[in-house]
């Protein structure tokens, strides 16, 4: 069904385009104006669609042939991204493509926006981040703003506040976890071309300011992704995101097959 009306709506972007195509000739305009107007009227099994030939009268300007044009090819448009099925909707708990957890911890330090930690939220959840540290002033995800970017993930992904960021990177090392400073420090080696190890922990830092020098100085090592336009920085969740798909390939790549 879907494959037809997605047919239909391309025959008549085309019959539209005809007559876009022959605006200029009144005869002409006149003969693609009265044969779309009849075949769309006749597509009762799309409504939105037959509903449109009510506004393809004789005396139709050009501003209102617009009116008829623009939502036919948004429909089309949409037909596009849909001719492959896109997953825009949670997966159950006991869906098989669910992966367990990688032993990746995100410490989050001093992220002033409720809306950049939803998103960290999100982030986290979607990669298998097996905790999210909250340090400084970042909110708790509970916040309004930032439980609506978190989308629910805020509920999936297990999380406790560390006040102070030097404790919660001590409290990491002392069990063993490798924690590395997200931030754009020269020298610093590729995300992409680290070795990463596990267990292990990721520190991002303010959105303004970054990480401290006694932060980045406390951590085990320092990481970058390489940037090649003017600006010397991402948003947060954004680089973030670059960085967690990273590190969830190396992880899935040095996990053993069953």
């Amino acid at each position: 069904m879907r494959d037809t009306s997605e047919n239909i709506w391309r025959e008549a972007l085309l019959r539209l385009r005809a007559l876009d195509a022959a605006w200029e000739e009144p005869a002409a305009r006149q003969r693609e104006l009265k044969a779309c107007r009849e075949w769309t009227a006749a597509q009762a099994s799309l409504p939105r669609l037959s509903a449109l030939a009510r506004l393809l009268e004789p005396d139709l300007t050009r501003q209102q042939f617009w009116c008829v044009l623009v939502p036919v090819e948004r429909e089309v448009s949409r037909c596009k991204v849909t001719d492959v099925e896109i997953l825009d909707a949670d997966l159950p708990a006991e869906h098989p493509d669910l992966q367990p957890p990688m032993p990746l911890t995100v410490v989050a330090d001093s992220i002033r926006s409720a809306f950049n930690l939803g998103g960290i939220f999100r982030t986290a959840e979607c990669f298998g981040v097996s905790e999210v540290l909250l340090c400084g002033y970042t909110p708790a995800p509970e916040q309004p703003q930032a439980a609506r970017a978190a989308l629910g993930a805020e509920k999936l992904v297990p999380w406790r506040s560390v006040e102070n960021i030097l404790e919660a990177v001590a409290g990491l090392k002392a069990k063993g976890v490798r924690c590395l400073a997200f931030e754009t420090v020269a020298g610093a080696p590729d995300i992409a071309e680290f070795a990463w190890t596990f267990p292990c922990a990721l520190v991002l830092g303010n959105e303004r300011f970054g990480l401290g020098a006694e932060v980045i100085a406390a951590c085990d090592g320092v990481v970058r992704i390489p940037l090649y336009g003017r600006k010397n920085s991402l948003n947060v969740v954004t680089a973030f995101a670059v960085a967690a798909y990273e590190i969830r390939r190396q992880f899935e790549r040095g996990r053993p097959t069953a």
